[in-house]
């Protein structure tokens, strides 16, 4: 049990760290008042909830790729054997 929040937390403190940092790449050039939906219409969010949602986004991306980075780390002999749990 211990391993795995181990891993847990190895994928999910690098990609809390590089989300802030997307958050803060993106929006020096992005104004969040600015941003439309597809549709074309304006986005009415606040500011802060923007920043809220696309901080979660970018955080939820990095960690299902660092996830698969750990996922496909795993060799054939400790999967067969059982060890991720």
């Amino acid at each position: 049990m211990i391993r795995r929040r181990e891993r847990v937390m190895a994928v999910l403190w690098p990609a809390f760290l590089m989300a802030g940092v997307m958050e803060m790449l993106v929006f020096a050039f992005v104004d969040p008042t600015q941003l439309h939906l597809f549709g074309g219409a304006p986005l009415d969010w606040s500011p802060t909830a923007v920043y809220t949602v696309a901080f979660f986004l970018f955080w939820g991306v990095i960690a299902a790729a660092a996830s698969l980075t750990e996922l496909l780390e795993v060799g054939a002999e400790d999967l067969n054997r059982g060890e991720l749990r």
